[in-house]
C-alpha cells in the first residue's frame, strides 16, 4: 500500500456532484471573475471566521500584499515576521517596498516568539506579521499587547490555519486583518489559486477591495494605481461548497494526529505539540528527529510520501541575502530545519495508512539505534 502525502482525489470524490453544479452555474451565468459566487463566499467565510468583512483575492500572497498596501506600508518601512515560513510571507513585504525584519520562533509551537518582539521594533516598524504555522495559531495576546503599546498593526498570516482557534476565537479575527490562502492542498482549498483577507475594519476592507481591482470601486473610475488580484467566480463557488465541510475535515485531521501521537508514543521522535491556548487544525503534521533524512528515506522505501516544511529558512535564502542575515542569527529556526519531517495528513487518511507510516518511522528508529 502506497501512502500519498495528500489525496485530493479522494477529498473531491465525496463532493463531486456539488462541484459539478458550481461549474454548470458559473458556465451558465458567465461570471468568471468576482460576481455572485465570490460575493456569497465572502459573506459565508466572514460569518465562519467571525469577522465583519471578507475580501476574496487570487492568492494568499496577494492577501498579505494587499493588507500591507491598504495599511499604507511601503518603501523605507519595516515589517517584523519570522524566518521559518513559506517565502510568500516575506515576498508580500518586499512587494510593497518594505524590508522584512525576522525574529526567531518559539521552540515548541514553531510560531513567533513574543519575548523577542519588543527589541526588534524600531521607528520604521509599520506592521507585525505572526505566522500561524502548520495549523497552529501563534501566541497572540503578548504579540498584540506589545504591538498595541507601540501603535503597530498586526496582520495574521493565517494561510495554514483555516478554522484554527486561539482562546476560543478563530484565526483571522485576532489582528487588524487575517490573510488566508486557498491553495488546493490547504485545509480549505480551491480548485486552483485563491486567497482572502478578513477584517472588522470597514475602511480597510474598502481599500483592499479597491487595491485588488485596479484602484477602483466603480468601473473605469480609478482613485489610485492598484493591482489585478481578483478571485475567479469558479473558485468562489468551489470554496462555498467546501466551507460546509471544513469543520468535519478538520476533525478528521485532528483524529489522524491523535492516532499518530499514540502510535509514536515512547519513541525518540518528537511529535507536534498542541498549545494549551489553542485548537490545532493540522494543516501539516510535522515531527522532529535527529535522524530526519534517514527516516525520510525509510518511508520512501516503503512507498510513503513525506515533505520538508521548510528546509532553508528565509534569512539563508539567496533571495534575501541583501538583508544581511547570517547563519547563527536565528538558532531555533536553524535547529529545527534539519530535524523536521511532514507526514501524510489529509481528511480521510485511513487508520491503515497512519499505522503504516508509524511502523515505517519506528522501524527507522530501530535501524538508527542499531
Amino acid at each position: 500500500m502506497k501512502v500519498p502525502f495528500v489525496d485530493l482525489q479522494a477529498l473531491h470524490s465525496e463532493i463531486e456532484q456539488e462541484l459539478r453544479e458550481v461549474f454548470d452555474r458559473v458556465l451558465s451565468n458567465s461570471t468568471f471573475v468576482l460576481g455572485p459566487e465570490v460575493e456569497r463566499f465572502e459573506k459565508e467565510f466572514a460569518t465562519y471566521i467571525g469577522s465583519a468583512h471578507c475580501v476574496a483575492v487570487n492568492t494568499g500572497t496577494a492577501a498579505i500584499h494587499l493588507a500591507l498596501a491598504a495599511l499604507g506600508v511601503g518603501a523605507g518601512d519595516e515589517v517584523i515576521t519570522v524566518p521559518h515560513t513559506f517565502i510568500a510571507t516575506a515576498e508580500a513585504i518586499t512587494a510593497v517596498g518594505a524590508r522584512p525584519v525576522f525574529i526567531d520562533i518559539d521552540p515548541i509551537s514553531f510560531t513567533m516568539d513574543p519575548t523577542l518582539l519588543e527589541v526588534a521594533i524600531t521607528s520604521r516598524t509599520r506592521a507585525i506579521i505572526p505566522v500561524h504555522l502548520y495549523g497552529q495559531v501563534a501566541d497572540m495576546d503578548p504579540i498584540l499587547e506589545i504591538a498595541n503599546s507601540h501603535g503597530i498593526p498586526v496582520i495574521e498570516d493565517a494561510c495554514q490555519a483555516h478554522g484554527a482557534q486561539y482562546k476560543g476565537r478563530k484565526a483571522g479575527v485576532l489582528g487588524i486583518a487575517g490573510c488566508f490562502s486557498f491553495y488546493p492542498g490547504k485545509n480549505l482549498g480551491a480548485l486552483g489559486e485563491g486567497g482572502a483577507v478578513t477584517t472588522d475594519d470597514a475602511d480597510l476592507a474598502r481599500r483592499i477591495r479597491m487595491w485588488r481591482d485596479h484602484g477602483s470601486s466603480k468601473k473605469y473610475e480609478h482613485q489610485f494605481p492598484g493591482l489585478n488580484m481578483r478571485m475567479e467566480g469558479l473558485q468562489g463557488g468551489v470554496l462555498s461548497v467546501k466551507l460546509k465541510h471544513l469543520d468535519r475535515w478538520n476533525d478528521q485531521r485532528r483524529h489522524a494526529a491523535s492516532e499518530y501521537a499514540k502510535a509514536l508514543a515512547g519513541s525518540d521522535i518528537t511529535i507536534p505539540a498542541e498549545m494549551a491556548y489553542g485548537r490545532h487544525v493540522y494543516h501539516l503534521y510535522v515531527i522532529q528527529s535527529d535522524h530526519r533524512d534517514n527516516l525520510r528515506h525509510q518511508l520512501a522505501e516503503a512507498g510513503i510520501e513525506s515533505g520538508l516544511h521548510y528546509p532553508i529558512p528565509l534569512h539563508l535564502q539567496e533571495a534575501y541575502r541583501s538583508l544581511g542575515y547570517r547563519a547563527g542569527d536565528f538558532p531555533m529556526t536553524e535547529k529545527v530545519k534539519s530535524r523536521i519531517l511532514s507526514l501524510p495528513m489529509y481528511p480521510g487518511v485511513s487508520p491503515e495508512a497512519v499505522a503504516k507510516v508509524a511502523a515505517g518511522l519506528l522501524e527507522g528508529c530501530h535501524v538508527n539505534q542499531g
